[in-house]
């Protein structure tokens, strides 16, 4: 059979019904719970400043220089093709510094005869991969080459990193070693006759971490990225959530890797012998040696795996963002893998280069086009031109405006349309507190004597029927037409429920969230899932908005690193390390500070923001087997009253910036 005859959309379809087999296969002086509770760690003297910028693991926060102005609008980019045609050149290798060779294909703008043009030279864009460039050649997001881009004067270099594709060595998921490929692929790629040392890095998911990763190699010959979803944080983002482990998309990832990477089917095509010998290495390395054992461990709670460190330090390109110094445009999605991450590169980002930011309502599959992005909308082009216009003006030095685009541009749920904004988080952006009351409402005034707690089992269950199932399946299980893929309707049952009173006009958030949450346990561990949504009264029903997850031996927080806005905690900073892990005593009251992913959106009047608390989310985390025993079948009871303050801290925008 002739594969490369079977249509791109079938091809597509196959890889969402492949990852869904695999899916079934503190801060107010009330509010201090002893010097423990923080690590022992007290908040910076700048944590009264307006705003301050989350820390890393190597930085404190620090203060957020403040973009005002905002001249920038949507145009449609079009230009015509500079040539007719596209080349595949002769597929080769690349040779590392340790002898192991990176399998590559190259594509080139050709004349009518579909051949390569005498003497031409292009700037090149460089995808690296670990599905597969031969699978890319089907599902270009996976890594392949665009037409679109080539015949309009781009070279595309489409490199399966090592342990992948038909490349040698061992993949260990952004290790080290693989980072270290990066440059001396780019130093390869303008070595090229072709090239005129001018080089773009673009790509979806992992291909856009790669691309990121590699921009902070900060090479003279790369000018530009374009980074689509691409993670910032290993361990918060996804893996580790709130120090739970990802039961979801992690296994459905590395089996796709697996899957997709494994299969060397190039060399399997021309040459056998290696081929076979590439899978057998595969297997042995990548699968046997790395995938199986580090989904163990983590699920054992293995030390250098289940808490934070040097392996997952080096996989959190956020890390090196102080290393990027050329224009990049990161593409975003409110329902995306790495939702908590992405509006902090661009906010890491704005002060050292020309970065544009791009937040979609999608899921990790939709901003790839599994189905569909939904642009053109509201004045935002398509992916595709935007790119164009990108690379254009940083790769080719043609004046297109691209330097003039909005610096921030994000679908707000509710409102249901793109807003563009000068920075993030938004200029006029106010911490506000509401809290928990014993009569299960929001308010904003705290609780001044005890008040009746609210009482929520422990089990590891809950979440499954909630728009997290969507979201940390890569939203391949929300293609399904299902309303648990947008609503928590079903979900708010086992959980404490508190709303605030019925809205008499739009309320706007926007940006990260905390939920500040005192509770005792029956349990030698505790965990609790916060989550916000929009309830409508009339009909009963909630709309996700965003939640967030924690652990509670995992509760202590380091101000120097939390993120504070006008005075207030509203993002904390949890090291997640051995070392922090702190006691959990039945009937013991505990401050559990949990962060809420960043997010957009409007609750309209009418309506009342909820705020929904259990002890699970499933989709999302699952502690590992020694937390999780210690807090089977137990009960939480959340606390309300002038002792202990629960609260949340939301990101409120004025109604009038959704018009601008």
């Amino acid at each position: 059979m002739n594969v490369s005859r079977i249509p791109i959309r079938i091809v597509q379809v196959l890889t969402v019904v492949f990852c869904f087999l695999l899916f079934a296969c503190t801060s107010d002086s009330n509010d201090s719970e002893n010097p423990a509770s923080t690590g022992g760690v007290t908040a910076s003297s700048e944590s009264t400043r307006t705003v301050l910028m989350l820390g890393t693991r190597s930085s404190q926060s620090r203060p957020v220089q403040v973009i005002e102005a905002n001249e920038g609008q949507w145009t449609s980019y079009e230009r015509a093709e500079d040539f007719p045609s596209t080349v595949t050149l002769p597929k080769g290798f690349i040779r590392m510094r340790d002898g192991i060779e990176l399998a590559y294909t190259v594509t080139l703008p050709a004349n009518e005869s579909a051949q390569p043009i005498p003497a031409e030279t292009y700037p090149a864009i460089l995808i690296q991969t670990a599905y597969n460039k031969a699978a890319g050649a089907f599902v270009p997001a996976i890594g392949g080459a665009d037409p679109f881009m080539v015949k309009r004067g781009y070279a595309t270099v489409v490199v399966d990193v090592r342990g992948t594709g038909n490349s040698q060595g061992v993949w260990d998921a952004f290790g080290e070693k693989e980072q270290g490929d990066y440059s001396e692929v780019v130093d390869w790629v303008i070595s090229q006759p072709w090239s005129n040392q001018t080089v773009g890095v673009y790509g979806v998911s992992y291909l856009g971490i790669s691309a990121i990763l590699t921009a902070a190699k900060n090479h003279p010959a790369v000018k530009a990225a374009f980074p689509i979803v691409p993670i910032g944080d290993g361990y918060r983002d996804i893996v580790f959530t709130g120090g739970q482990v990802n039961p979801t998309f992690i296994p459905l990832w590395m089996g796709l890797v697996t899957g997709l990477g494994v299969v060397p089917f190039d060399a399997l095509q021309t040459d056998p012998a290696r081929g076979i010998e590439l899978l057998v290495s595969h297997l042995l390395n990548g699968v046997v040696q790395f995938q199986v054992p580090t989904i163990l461990k983590a699920l054992l709670g293995e030390n250098e795996t289940a808490f934070d460190g040097e392996f997952w330090k080096t996989r959190s390109p956020l890390e090196q963002a102080d290393n990027i110094k050329v224009p990049t445009f990161i593409v975003g999605g409110l329902r995306d893998l790495f939702q908590r991450s992405e509006p902090m590169w661009f906010e890491q980002l704005k002060g050292q280069t020309t970065a544009k930011l791009l937040i979609g309502p999608w899921t990790h599959i939709e901003s790839a086009g599994i189905p569909s992005d939904g642009l053109p909308r509201d004045g935002v082009p398509t992916l595709q031109q935007i790119q164009l216009m990108w690379f254009d003006q940083y790769l080719k030095g043609m004046d297109v405006g691209a330097d003039k685009l909005p610096n921030v541009t994000q679908y707000v749920l509710g409102h249901e349309k793109y807003v563009t904004a000068s920075d993030w988080p938004h200029p006029g952006v106010q911490a506000t507190e509401f809290y928990l009351r014993g009569d299960k409402s929001l308010k904003p005034e705290p609780a001044e004597a005890m008040e009746a707690s609210s009482v929520i089992l422990q089990a590891p269950l809950f979440g499954l029927c909630s728009s997290s199932t969507s979201q940390w399946t890569a939203g391949a299980l929300g293609l399904l037409p299902i309303s648990c893929n947008t609503e928590d309707t079903f979900n708010q049952i086992p959980s404490a429920n508190f709303r605030t009173p019925v809205l008499t006009e739009d309320l706007y958030i926007n940006g990260p969230i905390a939920a500040d949450v005192w509770i005792t346990t029956t349990g030698r561990e505790a965990a609790l899932s916060v989550r916000l949504s929009s309830y409508d009264p009339a009909t009963g029903r909630s709309k996700s908005i965003s939640n967030g997850l924690l652990t509670a031996s995992h509760r202590a927080v380091d101000d120097t690193k939390s993120r504070f806005m006008n005075g207030l905690r509203i993002q904390p900073w949890h090291p997640f390390t051995k070392e922090a892990v702190l006691p959990v005593q039945p009937g013991a009251p505990m401050l559990l500070p949990v962060e809420i992913f960043s997010t957009a959106a409007v609750i309209p009047k009418g309506h009342q923001l909820q705020v929904s608390i259990n002890s699970s989310n499933l989709p999302q985390g699952l502690q590992p087997v020694p937390q999780l025993l210690g807090g089977l079948l137990g009960a939480i009871n959340i606390l309300n009253s002038d002792e202990h303050r629960s609260k949340i801290v939301l990101p409120v925008v004025p109604t009038s910036a959704l018009s601008q």
